[in-house]
């Protein structure tokens, strides 16, 4: 388990001072320069203007998409801390390099603890959930290094949230400070998208998602909802946005060297499939339980289910009967019942080979995953596995889904989903934010995982036809009631 962090061991190290003669002259004259500047912004603060109010609202109404309350949250550069206390974090812990700003920060919120330390050289103990840099990269003397110091206090589910401003707003910017219309700045690095994920890899970071925020950067009622909203997202206008936003994730790390897997098992007048899910569906990891959800079948699918629970002692298994209504509900009730470190859903209709399953283990285990999604459209498929225009359909949601997540996702509706239980809980306790709209769970688990940052990995499969039965999905019924998911989604994720 990640080790919580505690008042007393969140304070700088006994390094050696950022100004001591031994470090490099030039960095030092660098912080000493830095230190001085922000001393003076904090010292009159109250007399800067405000022309830049507007820009760092926009900037905390993401993050408080991105960052759920009740977090431990760390952020480099504070500042006056306002940021870091609109996430209502459960453990706020914010550095800056200026010792004034310190002090106003910790009287501004006093439920945060707030610590003076140069993040070249930052000792600090614990980890945290998220790990912030709002506008600090561009002003860092070695970025590289202040990667590989804040890369001590990730575990393998921390979030590193970079935002940094574009250089293309370097001649408005400036106009505006010459006028004396914003705070002065001092010169800046000239840092791409693309050197800032370079240089997250050389420190042992992978990218999950990138994307641009604020177009118009003041307060004007319609203008600036539609700018920053819906224009920031949508290219060409996306080339012109003011600020560049990454969420980042620790590299590859495994969470678990051999966890337990809960496989749920949806089902819903499949009789005849169940012998074979017993016979062909493998055991691997510590320990693996098979959990079927049945729902209300026209057929005797509960009964053949108790009669394979019988033949297969040796099977670890879970029989319930869904009250609900809708896959989306049964995959709750088994996710609810469910006690492996991994959750794993199979369809009942075997059109996923279950045999494929440690092939999703071994990606989610590894830590080069954190929801594993199967994939339909790769391999050719049998002849009667899907009909052409429900094929169409999945390529249209495809290309719809990966433009609103940010991260390529090739099939959104195969019923393959594998994930980490505690995820699991925090998509769970995060689904108001949605709301109970999906009746086939798939949309639920795809957002709910997006919102948190997880690495979402396509994991192509083979489709077979289906032996036993016929499919539970109206495709005009169910294919409307996707678009309408869709478009609600994406006034929830993507034109935030």
């Amino acid at each position: 388990m990640p080790t919580i962090p505690h008042a007393a061991a969140l304070r700088p190290g006994q390094g050696a001072d950022p100004l001591s003669p031994d470090l490099n002259s030039r960095f030092a004259a660098y912080t000493r320069e830095r230190r001085a500047h922000y001393d003076l912004i904090a010292a009159t603060a109250d007399d800067h203007p405000a022309w830049g109010d507007a820009y760092h609202r926009r900037i905390a109404e993401v993050y408080r998409f991105l960052v759920a309350p009740g977090q431990r949250v760390l952020e480099i550069g504070c500042g006056e801390g306002d940021l870091l206390a609109s996430l209502e974090p459960s453990l706020g812990v914010g550095v800056d390099l200026s010792t004034p700003m310190v002090r106003r920060a910790t009287e501004r919120h006093p439920g945060l603890q707030f610590l003076q330390a140069d993040v070249h050289q930052l000792c600090l103990t614990g980890s945290f959930d998220v790990i912030i840099l709002s506008d600090l990269v561009n002003d860092l003397w070695d970025v590289q290094a202040a990667l590989q110091q804040i890369a001590t206090l990730c575990t393998p589910q921390t979030r590193v949230i970079i935002n940094s401003y574009s250089r293309v707003w370097e001649p408005p910017l400036r106009m505006v400070r010459g006028l004396g219309l914003a705070r002065p700045n001092l010169g800046q690095n000239w840092l791409t998208v693309e050197d800032v994920v370079g240089l997250l890899s050389l420190a042992d970071f992978e990218l999950v998602r990138r994307w641009q925020e604020v177009l118009w950067p003041l307060e004007t009622p319609g203008v600036a909802s539609l700018a920053n909203k819906i224009l920031a997202k949508t290219w060409p206008f996306s080339q012109m946005a003011l600020s560049n936003f990454l969420v980042a994730r620790p590299t590859g790390v495994a969470r678990a060297d051999n966890p337990t897997v809960s496989i749920i098992v949806p089902a819903r007048n499949e009789a005849g499939n169940v012998p074979a899910i017993f016979a062909r569906t493998p055991k691997f990891g510590a320990d693996t339980e098979l959990i079927f959800v049945e729902g209300h079948s026209t057929d005797d699918t509960y009964a053949a289910v108790e009669q394979a629970i019988t033949a297969n002692p040796q099977r670890k298994c879970t029989l319930l009967r869904q009250t609900g209504k809708g896959k989306g509900d049964a995959v709750r009730t088994g996710f609810a019942a469910a006690t492996g470190d991994i959750l794993m859903i199979l369809d009942a209709d075997l059109t996923m080979p279950p045999e494929d399953l440690p092939r999703y283990y071994d990606a989610l285990r590894s830590g080069k995953a954190e929801f594993v999604n199967g994939v339909r459209l790769v391999y050719p498929m049998e002849q009667e596995a899907m009909r052409y225009l429900n094929l169409l359909g999945n390529k249209f949601f495809s290309l719809a889904f990966s433009y609103l997540l940010g991260q390529p996702i090739k099939d959104t509706l195969c019923g393959t989903k594998v994930l980490w239980r505690t995820d699991y809980v925090r998509i769970a306790q995060n689904r108001a934010y949605f709301g109970d709209f999906d009746p086939f769970g798939d949309f639920d688990l795809i957002f709910g995982a997006a919102r948190l940052g997880l690495k979402i990995l396509d994991l192509p499969i083979r489709y077979h036809e289906r032996t036993y039965g016929t499919t539970n999905i109206s495709r005009w019924r169910h294919g409307l009631l996707l678009l309408r998911m869709t478009a609600f989604a994406a006034g929830r994720i993507k034109f935030i």
